[in-house]
């Protein structure tokens, strides 16, 4: 057993001004998003602004359908108990199902824009996502959310407020699945031209197998429990159309045209669209 880490909740505190770790990892994840974006823009024929307008679209729809999927799927009662507290999103409580979709809907508008082929787009994004997907899990860490379930492993740790009883991390196992592994996969595959759809296929298939395994340590939320079985959780259920969705994708893209790179247009000039 280890000691839980005594970190701060709030990074920066001047007088009623805090800002919280979990609000930083969002930053993180944007900027890492946007650094790496421009680095392959050419590949859609995008400038570095164009890259600048997708992070925009993509940042509100992480985090309008991350708080409304967290709402609809973990916390109906408390918001019907108190509708303000959709708004509080520095506490945490943000659903990755609902950033997914929002995101979704941020791509489709963009590609819609930028006469882009929606699954052209969503995998020259999917590589972008998972340092962001990771940072969070940090910030959940830090927050003493999503605890585990008691364990007797060596880096087991009991969770602050929670007894005595050693948990696992399951937010630091996200993290490396969900961030590091899943963007070292995604980004070094899709290094090269591959067949359209493919990549954003991968991501969602590989989500979903890492998220599926991490639910069997993780603990359920307490207002809602296990679903069925005593072992099903909501974040499974969650998780299935995701494995569906990416096999079909992946098993689509074996009969799509590999998408070639675009040339490059002339950094910082403006394109009439």
């Amino acid at each position: 057993m280890i000691q839980y880490p005594q970190i701060d909740p709030v990074a920066i505190g001047i007088g009623p001004l805090q800002v919280h770790w979990y609000g930083l990892m969002y930053v993180v994840g944007f900027v890492a998003a946007w650094w790496l974006g421009r680095r392959r823009a050419h590949r859609l024929g995008l400038n570095h602004d164009d890259i600048g307008d997708l992070l925009f679209y993509g940042a509100l729809g992480v985090v309008v359908g991350g708080r409304l999927g967290y709402v609809l799927f973990y916390g109906m009662e408390q918001f019907l108990a108190n509708p303000l507290w959709l708004f509080s999103v520095w506490e945490g409580g943000m659903s990755f199902h609902g950033g997914l979709a929002g995101v979704l809907i941020a791509a489709l508008l963009f590609a819609r824009r930028h006469r882009l082929a929606f699954f052209q787009l969503t995998d020259f994004i999917a590589p972008l996502v998972p340092i962001g997907l990771g940072a969070g899990r940090l910030g959940n860490f830090i927050n003493h959310e999503l605890p585990g379930r008691v364990s007797e492993l060596p880096w087991a740790m009991p969770f602050p407020h929670m007894g005595p009883e050693p948990r696992h991390p399951s937010a630091l196992y996200e993290f490396a699945l969900e961030g590091v592994v899943l963007f070292a996969m995604l980004w070094w595959l899709s290094r090269e031209p591959r067949r359209r759809g493919l990549i954003s296929g991968l991501f969602l298939l590989l989500y979903g197998v890492f998220r599926f395994a991490v639910e069997f340590v993780r603990l359920p939320d307490a207002h809602i429990g296990f679903i069925a079985f005593d072992w099903v959780t909501m974040g499974m259920l969650l998780t299935l159309p995701m494995l569906a969705a990416g096999t079909a994708l992946v098993a689509w893209s074996r009969r799509r045209p590999v998408d070639e790179a675009k040339r490059p247009e002339p950094t910082g000039c403006a394109t009439l669209r």
